[in-house]
């Protein structure tokens, strides 16, 4: 019995970064074996066991074949008779292919420490092609990092646009593909995910409706960098540079879906994109089965990001509007990521990055004004039901006013 480190903890050392999760093969055993020695089974697809002490994974060194379509369509073989080479190879890049024993004496059978020398995402064999995830995957390493010069390789990327064109990513499960899209949105440079997606056909496949939103102009007076497409890039690098959480930055990558829907004869004005967009918004949040709060946080920017541009215009009555609709009293959570997403948008422009955006504070001393509104005085006046709903109302109209009227902006 042999172990070896293998994947990205062999990697991220050589590349200098903080090593997180640990991945152990063990080369030459038997499933009785790891039983013998205190290892507990897990799953039943193929033997992976957890250490007595550590709790960390331990796989016997296996083989796989294609049996099927998606992700799951696989045949696994372990045995004691596979080799460290045989399970590196199943691997999807080189650079995650590599392996080291207790020594650190590296062993690299397909030249992954020169790839990460070249900074390529390059696949490790033709077999690549048969797991529709791993072009998701490779996007999502494009994103992570990029940040030190990164780029797939040219005939990887041929593999990707091949996948994309094949229609097994059809065949990916939402499940699998949440877990890749949301990783790849927590990354440094999200934007470079969807780059990359684009860049091999994916993005139309997976995400037609933020595909469509590369060539559609906007006007260039408040969008300098006119293409709506590359206006939601950088609005998702934005909320990156800001260390926004993911519902926000699932609300950036959605926020303006609507304006593919626009007809050319009225580009580049997008009148309604707002309402329109919230069909499509509700589609992907549906089809990659997103958690609850990045749906709702994604519907209520695509429709109200604009009332958060123009907060300081709005009248009370509008506010309030807009506050109900969050629930600011029981959500105050929601509100804030609201405000947040609309900061990125409003800095995802080419060349006002670095702009003041005072509609925040302006937003949040609304909120904290209709707050403020005491209910038991109310009440002490005999107000219960639906009038108590209306007192309260007018009470908040009343508190907004006095905020417009006092606001320095």
């Amino acid at each position: 019995m042999r172990i070896y480190k293998v994947g990205g903890a062999v990697r991220d050392r050589l590349l200098g970064k903080p090593v997180t999760d640990i991945d152990w093969v063990v080369v030459g055993a038997t499933t009785e074996e790891m039983l013998a020695k205190g290892f507990r089974p897990v799953g039943s697809d193929f033997p992976v066991f957890l250490h007595p002490k550590s709790g960390e994974e331990y796989a016997l060194a296996r083989t796989e074949r294609k049996s099927g379509r998606g992700y799951g369509g696989f045949t696994f073989h372990a045995s004691p008779e596979v080799t460290l080479e045989e399970d590196l190879i199943r691997r999807d890049l080189t650079i995650n292919a590599m392996a080291e024993d207790d020594q650190q004496n590296l062993t690299d059978p397909y030249h992954g420490q020169r790839d990460l020398e070249a900074r390529l995402l390059r696949h490790v064999s033709p077999a690549f092609a048969e797991d529709p995830l791993r072009v998701l995957r490779v996007a999502r390493f494009a994103a992570r990092y990029a940040a030190l010069g990164f780029t797939v390789a040219p005939e990887t990327l041929e593999l990707m646009r091949q996948l994309s064109e094949s229609g097994e990513l059809q065949a990916l499960t939402a499940e699998r593909s949440w877990k890749e899209i949301s990783r790849a949105l927590m990354e440094d440079q999200p934007q470079v995910f969807i780059e990359v997606l684009r860049a091999c056909g994916a993005l139309k496949e997976l995400m037609p409706e933020v595909d469509a939103l590369f060539g559609v102009p906007q006007p260039q007076a408040h969008h300098p960098e006119i293409d709506t497409g590359a206006h939601t890039l950088s609005v998702l690098e934005q909320a990156a540079r800001h260390k926004q959480p993911l519902t926000v930055r699932w609300a950036c990558l959605l926020h303006d879906l609507g304006k593919g829907l626009t007809p050319e004869e009225e580009w580049p004005r997008h009148i309604a994109h707002e309402f329109k967009g919230l069909k499509l918004i509700k589609a992907v949040n549906e089809r990659f089965k997103a958690p609850k709060d990045c749906q709702e946080l994604a519907l209520l920017v695509g429709e109200y990001h604009t009332h958060g541009h123009r907060a300081l215009e709005l009248k009370p009555s509008t506010l309030l509007e807009l506050l109900q609709s969050f629930d600011v009293y029981r959500r105050p959570q929601r509100f804030e990521e609201f405000i947040a997403a609309c900061e990125m948008d409003a800095r995802g422009r080419k060349g006002l990055e670095q702009r003041s955006y005072p509609q925040a504070d302006y937003l949040r001393g609304a909120a904290t004004a209709a707050r403020s509104v005491a209910v038991q005085p109310l009440l002490e006046k005999g107000f219960k039901g639906p009038e108590l709903g209306e007192a309260i109302k007018r009470e908040r109209l009343k508190a907004l006013k006095a905020y417009k009227e006092t606001a320095s902006f």
